[in-house]
């Protein structure tokens, strides 16, 4: 029997399972990470530390699955986008990476926004603070010396496949996330690239994701107890693997994750481009294939930010609201904690309770949270369903799609149903997986099934009237504080 392995490198932890061809799951290990916030704004973390974690989860899958490991054929990867991973002519990392939710390259944003136009036409996005090609300037401006020793910029789990293969490359999913992507023409742009100082040369190759993306070192096959070549595939940016981890491959096909941060993902059978509106245009992980996101940067971080401040675990919080009520509206919430990206595209917008009264207390705080998400979620999907055809059905992922109020919430919002998988096992670690099989060989039919779902989620139209005025009301006072948080 053939084995197969897939690596999620996250924000907040490694996660790597062990499959069957059956896809039958044998081992999963996880490992945390710590992030790095030296000054307001800034996000990093130590590549080093992601080599540590993954090295350390393959050695405890060699020796509790010692016979498995030695019939593994391909490993799959996934990860947070965005990151700038410098490496110099020795290939040794040069500074922390800078992470997807860094937000201290905003006035690089904004100004290659401006200035140049085919960041929106090629590279298919607005030019935002998370993305890679500002942070690239922002050393420019701010590290010159470290920037003229770059030899090569890698994403997160690129940097990963580099320790496990030597061989540098990326896929195009997750190369859509830098902005030096011709998104339409999956290939790097010497002009975008230009724009930032850099050239092709200091870019990995490119494959899709399903492709062969390098071999795993022998010396590592030793170490592990692995008996052939092991293919690396190549792989994809967290949300595109969890879009293959859930079978949404296909024009129209869409879900919905509830993590940290909360993404609206649409499969398009083309490039479109929403730029004005903050929508992602990437690349899907598979040939021929591209999808949509919309995105917004604090989902179930805006529960965790609460917990964090009350001292009291999620779980207490969430026992502590009243459901029963649901139409309440009061008191209001922007989860804008760490910025905003669609469709406001503002890395300083602020997070906020409005309409808090004497009587209210945690449970009503939590729901006015889970309220609030559901809005900035249904602004997100208002945009894609512009740009193209809405997709009839959502699959949630993610911590938060455990919450079926929330899920309510969301589906009666967006009027659109949501399909709750019955097992958890249907994320970016599974994709990747599946990546893997592929790239061994096998079918996309064989490998990219939706998964059964345990319950469907449909719109409760009297809840959606109901805090129809809540959500206008919201948006409202956005557009009358947006300018109040101008400065950084």
């Amino acid at each position: 029997m053939a084995f197969y392995i897939g690596i999620d490198l996250g924000t907040s932890a490694i996660k790597v399972i062990l499959l069957d061809e059956w896809q039958i799951e044998h081992a999963a290990i996880s490992v945390p990470l710590e992030v790095l916030r030296p000054y307001a704004g800034w996000s990093e973390q130590n590549p080093d530390d992601w080599w540590q974690g993954v090295e350390s989860a393959l050695d405890q899958m060699a020796h509790t699955c010692s016979e498995k490991m030695a019939s593994l054929r391909a490993i799959g990867l996934s990860g947070q986008m965005h990151g700038l991973v410098a490496l110099d002519k020795d290939d040794t990392v040069l500074r922390h990476a800078i992470l997807w939710n860094d937000t201290r390259a905003s006035a690089e944003a904004e100004a290659l926004d401006r200035d140049e136009p085919a960041f929106r036409q090629r590279g298919g996005n607005m030019v935002m603070a998370g993305f890679t090609a500002p942070k690239a300037l922002w050393m420019v401006r701010h590290e010159p010396d470290l920037f003229a020793r770059i030899n090569t910029i890698l994403l997160p789990k690129d940097y990963i496949r580099f320790c496990l293969s030597g061989e540098k490359i990326s896929d195009m999913s997750d190369a859509s996330g830098t902005l030096w992507l011709d998104i339409a023409g999956r290939r790097w742009s010497d002009t975008l690239l230009e724009a930032c100082g850099l050239s092709i040369e200091q870019m990995p190759k490119l494959v899709e994701g399903s492709q062969l993306g390098g071999y795993l070192r022998t010396g590592l096959c030793q170490k592990w107890g692995i008996r052939q070549p092991v293919i690396i595939a190549g792989g994809a940016g967290d949300n595109a693997a969890a879009a293959i981890g859930l079978g949404i491959t296909q024009p129209e096909q869409s879900f919905l994750s509830l993590g940290t941060s909360g993404v609206v993902f649409s499969v398009t059978d083309s490039f479109v481009q929403q730029a004005d509106k903050a929508a992602h245009a990437f690349c899907h992980a598979l040939p021929d294939s591209w999808h949509q996101m919309g995105v917004i940067l604090s989902a179930t971080d805006s529960l965790n930010w609460l917990s964090e401040t009350l001292g009291q675990h999620v779980p207490e919080l969430l026992a502590q609201m009243n459901t029963e009520d649901s139409a309440k509206s009061l008191p209001l919430f922007h989860p804008y904690l760490g910025g905003e990206r669609t469709p406001h595209n503002n890395p300083n917008a602020k997070g906020g309770f409005f309409g808090l009264s004497r009587t209210d207390n945690a449970g009503d705080m939590t729901r006015a949270i889970l309220q609030g998400v559901a809005f900035a979620i249904a602004d997100a999907r208002d945009t894609l369903d512009i740009a193209d055809k809405p997709a009839s059905q959502m699959i949630a992922t993610g911590g938060g799609a455990n919450n079926t109020y929330w899920l309510t919430l969301i589906a009666s919002l967006t009027n659109c149903p949501i399909g709750v998988p019955k097992h958890a096992n249907t994320g970016a670690a599974l994709g990747a997986a599946r990546l893997g099989m592929m790239a061994d060989g096998m079918h996309i039919e064989q490998v990219c099934y939706a998964p059964e779902m345990a319950q469907i989620i449909k719109p409760d139209v009297r809840l959606a009237q109901a805090l129809s005025n809540a959500r206008k009301t919201s948006k409202n006072i956005y557009q009358l504080t947006s300018e109040l948080y101008s400065f950084k």
